[in-house]
């Protein structure tokens, strides 16, 4: 089993789709809207998910997978990702308002994708764990009034995570939708946190474009990777090539 990861999809189906099927899916709203980077991003995406990605394979998918504002909606987004190779795991991002009730989405959810809110999961030799996050302090898009008692409250998710992930005694794959640090490199309260865990690996989406300032690379320890779809050309990263114990461990 390997570990993939890929997020910031923004599906939007309204009607059923198979991957085999070659015709145009129908969709909401088509992400060719954002640029060239994402031209037949849908059908690029399953082409290229499908040649690497097999079923005994797990994705993890760290947030805006559907604009669907209700669950309801979400069901044919849903769908379409089980249908594609390999177990996924997903965490709530910021345009994920389909994603209310957590107990909810888990009844709801099909076989092949699982939920992460504030736990954790072993996967092979990895613990993988996840949150959604939020803007950091000190940054430009952070408003005190509005965010920060969001900002705590994801902290004390996030630490929840890495609590459930450090009781499987393995090496630990985080997995949040905000970037935990600022495009800098600056420390955050995330950071700090898989800093005082351990971690080995973090994902994170939320920023786009081949342009957009994200810090990427390892930094005290921690190896970070942005994993929207647009940057990595609508292609599945892969993290590790086998789920077995990590050298080092």
């Amino acid at each position: 089993m390997r570990i993939f990861a890929i997020s910031d999809l923004h599906l939007s189906l309204t009607a059923p789709y198979c991957t085999a099927d070659t015709a145009s899916p129908q969709l909401a709203k088509p992400m060719s809207v954002f640029g060239a980077g994402w031209h037949d991003f849908f059908q690029r995406l399953c082409s290229n998910w499908c040649a690497q990605v097999t079923a005994e394979d797990a994705v993890l998918l760290a947030g805006d997978l559907s604009w669907a504002m209700t669950l309801e909606e979400a069901r044919y987004d849903l769908a379409f990702l089980a249908s594609l190779p390999g177990r996924k795991w997903i965490v709530k991002g910021n345009h994920d308002f389909w994603w209310s009730s957590y107990a909810r989405l888990c009844a709801a959810l099909p076989p092949s994708v699982q939920a992460l809110q504030h736990g954790a999961a072993r996967l092979g030799g990895w613990a993988v764990c996840g949150t959604r996050g939020w803007l950091l302090p000190g940054t430009r898009e952070f408003c005190a009034a509005e965010d920060e008692k969001i900002y705590r409250r994801e902290l004390l998710r996030l630490e929840m995570a890495l609590v459930e992930a450090q009781r499987l005694a393995l090496p630990i794959i985080a997995m949040l939708h905000f970037p935990p640090l600022t495009q800098d490199g600056a420390a955050s309260g995330f950071s700090e946190l898989l800093e005082r865990y351990g971690v080995r690996l973090c994902i994170y989406g939320h920023i786009h474009g081949d342009k957009a300032p994200a810090f990427e690379g390892e930094l005290r320890g921690v190896r970070y990777f942005n994993t929207s779809a647009d940057r990595l050309g609508l292609t599945p990263l892969l993290l590790t090539e086998s789920a077995d114990m990590p050298d080092g461990k």
